[in-house]
């Protein structure tokens, strides 16, 4: 992963989604219709996830792909 803290990041914001729900990781797994062991290694930024996956999460989310990837970027990224 050539960000990983970017990767912390999204791993995080995916997590809270998922949270907001009440849903387990194999319940976020079923809907958007891949592996908890894919959306473990994305929340823990061991993985960064394709454009399928992604699409995927956005769906069972039911969420848009933007909405998905919007989230507050590592403090790193933040300085001018």
């Amino acid at each position: 992963m050539k960000k990983p803290a970017t990767g912390q990041a999204f791993g995080l914001h995916l997590r809270q989604l998922r949270e907001r729900r009440g849903w387990s990781q194999q319940a976020l797994a079923d809907v958007a219709d891949i592996t908890k062991k894919t959306v473990y290694r994305i929340e823990t930024a061991q993985t960064s996830p394709t454009l399928d996956v992604l699409t995927c999460l956005a769906e069972g989310l039911e969420i848009s792909l933007p909405e998905l990837l919007h989230f507050a970027p590592p403090a790193s990224l933040n300085r001018s």
